[in-house]
């Protein structure tokens, strides 16, 4: 049975209890109001919570409802762009720092974990596989990269040969297998740091949607029966953002991803397709991602669009994707099948930055949600504090405005997205 209030899905049916959270109701004060119960707003409530502050977060369903509990569960290392490509773009010096962040974000997703006892799955390792021999001659060189300028020594290329072991697939050229990479189940994760939050004092409601707010010396945050008036206000939407915020909305767009899961596969099956248990993901631009339930089910995301709609039947949406991959899993049942709303940017770097004098803001992950909006959650708490040293790191990374703003976006970046899908057929 899914959790109530959560899009039925396979992370829903198996996640561990948690209280419902009441409505915010009448006006309250709090030194900082957070908007958004994923992992940006969670992270900041529970780091704000942790220095001691009186932090108010609002969230208009429930704790993980959008996409912190609907994703591939992935946390990858460094940031959502190769590290080469940031050096191009940014200069070594800034591109270092963000390579630093990256790691800093795995490691806190890992302590958060492991500290407040969060029983969600968490296993090392990420294979990326290439469909194309420039895809692996690509994750080859940046593994030596990374190696060699970074000293990072815990990814490896992938010949072809190990790769049809790894993977399962005879698909891939070859591929980069990264230990230092960690995945998990993505709804429990959100819950459990939704409990420690309470734990340090946090203050949540549930079912509470912001429809506005006033700025000023203090601002006050409206829902439809209650108000916050705060010091600090925390824009934490991403995907949902919606009108809430012109001002950064057209830094954005929410577009939709797509998951299965399989029923669960009997013991040799998982082996033969996943022998290490890894995470997965290939080089597609709209790409597959996938890897093992604790009960030996493959969830597999796949394709994407960028309409106000789902399809109407997802699992026959996604399948194709992946019995392109594991053909021989035709005659598997699928059992669930679920979309999720993220936010990309125009360059997928995340959008870091400040409003006037007391609203922050994080956002546009692209994908890369789990590790970066962890530590966007750590390094708010530290730039409200008055430390703001990494997240001035963060907001230094361009993040320009989608052309035609939120009236014309859509049509031409969905021009341009499709044109990359029609590069991965190809």
């Amino acid at each position: 049975m899914s959790v109530a209030g959560h899009v039925v899905s396979y992370y829903a049916a198996s996640a561990n209890a948690a209280p419902e959270l009441a409505p915010l109701h009448g006006e309250t004060r709090a030194e900082v109001c957070v908007i958004g119960g994923g992992y940006t707003g969670l992270s900041t409530a529970l780091h704000l919570a942790g220095r001691g502050s009186d932090v108010v977060l609002l969230e208009a369903e429930r704790i993980g409802w959008g996409a912190s509990g609907r994703n591939g569960g992935q946390a990858s290392t460094g940031q959502r762009r190769p590290q080469r490509e940031l050096e191009r773009r940014l200069g070594e010096g800034h591109a270092r720092l963000l390579w630093e962040l990256g790691l800093e974000a795995v490691a806190l997703v890992r302590e958060l974990v492991e500290r407040h006892r969060i029983d969600c799955d968490l296993k090392p390792g990420i294979l990326y596989a290439g469909w194309k021999q420039r895809d692996d001659d690509y994750l080859r060189e940046e593994a030596a990269h990374l190696g060699e300028r970074y000293g990072y020594t815990q990814c490896r290329h992938v010949p072809a040969e190990e790769m049809r072991t790894l993977s399962g697939s005879t698909a891939f050229r070859g591929g980069l297998l990264d230990e230092g990479a960690l995945h998990l189940h993505p709804l429990n994760y959100a819950l459990g740091l939704a409990e420690a939050a309470r734990r340090a004092g946090a203050r949540m409601h549930e079912q509470s949607r912001v429809t506005g707010y006033e700025e000023g010396p203090r601002i006050r945050v409206r829902t439809a029966q209650g108000s916050v008036l705060a010091d600090q206000l925390v824009l934490a939407c991403n995907g949902y953002l919606g009108k809430l915020e012109p001002r950064i909305a057209g830094r954005i767009m929410p577009i939709n991803n797509f998951m299965l899961a399989t029923e669960p596969l009997d013991a040799a099956t998982a082996r033969s397709i996943n022998p290490r248990d890894l995470a997965m993901q290939d080089s597609r631009f709209v790409i597959n991602y996938w890897k093992l339930s604790a009960d030996r089910r493959l969830l597999f995301g796949g394709g994407e669009n960028y309409s106000a709609r789902f399809p109407a039947d997802i699992r026959s949406f996604v399948r194709p994707h992946m019995l392109a991959i594991y053909p021989a899993l035709a005659g598997t049942r699928i059992d669930y099948g679920w979309g999720g709303t993220l936010a990309i940017t125009l360059r997928r770097m995340p959008a870091f930055g400040k409003l006037g004098r007391n609203i922050h803001y994080a956002l546009g992950y692209s994908g890369h949600g789990i590790p970066t909006a962890t530590l966007a959650g750590k390094l708010l708490a530290a730039a409200i504090a008055g430390h703001g040293e990494g997240f001035d790191v963060m907001a230094r990374i361009p993040t320009p405005a989608f052309p035609g703003g939120t009236l014309l976006r859509y049509p031409g970046m969905v021009l341009g997205l499709l044109y990359y899908a029609l590069r991965d057929r190809l």
